[in-house]
């Protein structure tokens, strides 16, 4: 499914409606969680394909406060309004890109998606059009992205149903509080708790991370 038009984000937004009864139809501790937390925001922000995967390299292994204040620097920096886009990233050198902060493998991964977005070799409607897992192939192949990146963005700029990222820390401690006292649970167990909420993973995490992280507004 890719990112939803104005007809289509009516529709996407239905689909979470179905999603919420879902889950709490199979699973009562996910019906205590949306009980708590209310409808599912995902989807309300609609998302610059190419903006996306240019915050998530910036935020990778920072705190959401950094990633925050080197984002806004760059943007600043290279005069982008809204969004980064690969014109504005390209006219940036090298130095100057780490000069708003970023790291030097950073820099390096971003002028190559710049690169890739500017040639057509990334091709977001291309990209929409293929399934999870192909579209993860193809992304997990750029420089500096890897399945995590990539299962982030199906999520919030693709609005793909239906994933968990096993590797997310706040996920994964979001299954632990819930279903085993905080302690953490095996791949396995793991696996088997996330089963249940199939076809709509990716609403259930949203619901993780709030419990995770309640405070944090990253992934409205």
């Amino acid at each position: 499914m890719t990112a939803p038009t104005l007809r289509g984000a009516a529709a996407f937004v239905q689909q979470v409606r179905a999603a919420e009864q879902h889950l709490s139809g199979a699973d009562p501790v996910m019906a205590a969680v949306i009980e708590r937390h209310g409808p599912c925001t995902l989807g309300a922000t609609r998302r610059d394909p190419f903006h996306t995967l240019c915050a998530s390299i910036i935020s990778q292994q920072l705190s959401s406060k950094a990633a925050d204040t080197i984002q806004a620097r760059l943007m600043a920096g290279i005069g982008a309004g809204r969004r980064i886009t690969p014109p504005l990233l390209l006219a940036a050198s090298h130095e100057e890109l780490r000069g708003y902060g970023l790291s030097t493998a950073k820099a390096r991964w971003l002028r190559a998606l710049g690169e890739a977005a500017a040639a057509g070799t990334l091709d977001f409607r291309a990209l929409g059009r293929l399934d999870d897992e192909a579209a993860i192939a193809v992304l997990d192949a750029l420089p500096g992205i890897g399945r995590w990146t990539a299962e982030m963005f199906l999520m919030f700029a693709l609005n793909r149903i239906d994933l968990f990222a096993m590797d997310d820390v706040g996920l994964r401690r979001g299954v632990a509080m819930l279903y085993n006292r905080g302690r953490p649970l095996s791949d396995a167990r793991t696996l088997k708790i996330t089963r249940r909420w199939a076809p709509y993973r990716t609403i259930a995490s949203w619901y993780l991370w709030r419990v995770a992280d309640p405070v944090n507004e990253i992934w409205v």
